[in-house]
């Protein structure tokens, strides 16, 4: 039975192989957002290999190694009866479907949000193995190191929808901070930091307890995130002010701010950790900040460069276009576009899976 393959999947993930996966071949997932589809490129030749079909207005995808499921939410609403309608995968009862969909003993998420879907896709086969109804459109998603969770941002609902990847539904709600934006995992797999935009704070959300445990202030505009590899330093685009905030996580202060200039989107850590990769949309470039001295390395990268993920173990980035329908595949060292490929809408949060 699908359900019961997907949650042994997911329940055997082991940390060892996760981690030794990074020096494998590399598979790159684009969301397409208006082009209602996932586009899975190879990492090293940009090449496209697939196209998952049927998926609407994908902006948030999740995924992390070794976790053979991706979590692409919809940031388009649907109404009461379309989430009854929902389509039950091939693999699943009719009696499980029909559970799955009974009416909730209480009510997730604020009184008045809409409707919008989670759905859980096998990155092997491009399968979708479940769809979960969630309360509001989706803008960005985050899956736990360990496989457990499933993050999901609702800007309209100022709070985060958390789905037991195990148990494969919605568990709970959690009020974070006006227009969530952004979710990021560290080390603890128990823990996700999510940028709240409206209120200028990053939540710290404890998801055994389905509670937020402080909040930190960042900025004015908080939107991407990157936690540093020890696990003790987020980095936070402050967006419209074009500032990288540096956070301590122990003490929740700002020990550094970086300024980037004009609008900023997307931002990544090299592989040693030594430099972050920051996405000048307002100004048409990338730069790369030295977290050492706080230098900068700045490239023309142009029309409006958007979201963008770095492949672990190689010297590539790849880059969105906001305004133009295409992925530049860059050059992380010398920041300069080797090639490029064409998309259908606009690529939105990217996966980089083994």
């Amino acid at each position: 039975m699908k359900r019961k393959t997907f949650t042994t999947l997911v329940a055997t993930v082991s940390l060892t192989a996760m981690y030794a996966s990074t020096a494998m071949a590399q598979t790159v997932f684009v969301p397409e957002g208006s082009g209602n589809s996932i586009l899975v490129v190879d990492g090293v030749t940009g090449e496209a290999i697939r196209r998952i079909e049927g998926l609407e207005a994908i902006h948030g995808l999740g995924g992390t190694p070794g976790v053979p499921v991706l979590v692409a939410g919809s940031f388009a609403e649907i109404d009461s009866a379309g989430a009854m309608d929902v389509d039950k995968p091939a693999a699943v009862s009719a009696d499980d479907h029909a559970s799955h969909h009974a009416k909730p003993e209480r009510q997730m998420g604020p009184t008045d949000a809409g409707l919008s879907l989670l759905s859980l896709i096998d990155a092997n086969g491009g399968e979708v193995l479940r769809r979960i109804v969630v309360p509001g459109a989706v803008h960005h998603t985050a899956v736990s190191p360990d496989g457990r969770f499933a993050v999901a941002t609702h800007p309209a609902g100022d709070g985060v929808s958390l789905v037991d990847l195990i148990a494969n539904e919605l568990v709970a709600f959690v009020p974070t901070g006006a227009m969530p934006n952004y979710a990021v995992f560290g080390r603890d797999p128990d823990t996700v930091y999510v940028s709240n935009t409206g209120n200028g704070t990053v939540s710290e959300v404890d998801l055994t307890r389905g509670i937020v445990r402080r909040n930190l202030v960042a900025g004015e505009m908080p939107e991407h995130m990157v936690v540093h590899p020890s696990g003790n330093v987020l980095y936070v685009a402050d967006a419209e002010p074009g500032h990288v905030l540096e956070l301590a996580l122990d003490s929740g202060e700002m020990v550094r701010s970086f300024d980037i200039g004009g609008e900023i989107h997307g931002l990544g850590l090299t592989d040693d950790s030594d430099r972050l990769v920051v996405a000048g949309r307002g100004e048409d470039k990338l730069v790369s900040v030295n977290l050492t001295d706080g230098t900068q390395t700045k490239a023309a990268l142009g029309p409006e460069p958007y979201h963008l993920t770095l492949l672990r173990g190689t010297d590539r980035l790849f880059v969105s276009s906001r305004a133009d329908p295409k992925v530049w595949i860059v050059d992380a060292a010398t920041l300069e576009p080797t090639s490029d490929f064409a998309v259908e809408g606009e690529g939105h949060q990217m996966v980089v899976l083994p």
